[in-house]
């Protein structure tokens, strides 16, 4: 396995990581750099449904666990999950029709992820995102195929950054999950993933490489275009 806080590559050189047995992907800032969408879609959401939220308070209060978990801290009057589903589904669709006009791959994703299924490693996808999201952004980007399953964050009771999500992405390939190296570009995610056993590659879309870092990651890449496999 790769050892914490080797190195940042900005440089032309190629990086070069030890083979893993199977890599799972985050999805939103890490596939896509798509956070500002979602973040225009909760201050949309909150303005429709009066909440009296500001965006500090959301981030920093409000916005982690699961869908189900953040709607009923916005709703605790809602007390079943099928209630809390589909006021949650209401922003989920609102932040599709914004974000799906601007839906594009990371710089070299596509590449990435041709070179590992050539090296025929295992793609799972980890993300908080609901299947409807899933959908979307893998079909649009026309990756769908590369994936041999995907797991959103409808699947499990606990979200990011409890490792459940990652555990049973793993769980799904087969591969144990200290085999498994993720791509994330969060904390609350290089958390759940580390708290899984498993090294990560920091994304550099929402933090700088140093904070990658320094929240353990083994690397921080600012995009896909010049890592390979040893």
């Amino acid at each position: 396995m790769v050892k914490n806080h080797l190195f940042y590559f900005q440089s032309m050189a190629q990086i070069l990581l030890p083979l893993p047995k199977a890599i799972l992907f985050d999805m939103d800032g890490t596939l896509v750099d798509n956070m500002h969408f979602h973040h225009i879609a909760w201050m949309l959401f909150i303005e429709e449904k009066k909440l009296n939220i500001d965006a500090e308070t959301f981030e920093r209060d409000y916005h982690k666990g699961t869908l189900i978990e953040v709607m009923a801290y916005f709703f605790p009057h809602l007390k079943t999950e099928a209630a809390l589903r589909k006021v949650g589904n209401e922003k989920e669709a609102l932040f599709r029709e914004i974000y799906r006009p601007h839906i594009k791959p990371i710089n070299g994703l596509l590449q990435f992820l041709d070179r590992l299924k050539e090296k025929n490693i295992p793609i799972g996808l980890a993300t908080m995102g609901d299947q409807n999201n899933i959908t979307m952004t893998l079909t649009e980007l026309g990756i769908l195929d590369y994936f041999h399953s995907t797991t959103g964050g409808h699947e499990v009771e606990k979200g990011k950054p409890q490792p459940d999500i990652f555990l049973k992405a793993a769980h799904k390939i087969g591969i144990a999950p200290k085999d498994c190296l993720a791509f994330e570009d969060t904390q609350s995610g290089i958390n759940s993933a580390q708290a899984a056993g498993m090294n990560v590659v920091g994304v550099a879309t929402q933090f700088s490489a140093d904070k990658l870092l320094s929240l353990g990651c083994c690397m921080a890449i600012e995009d896909y275009r010049l890592i390979d496999f040893v």
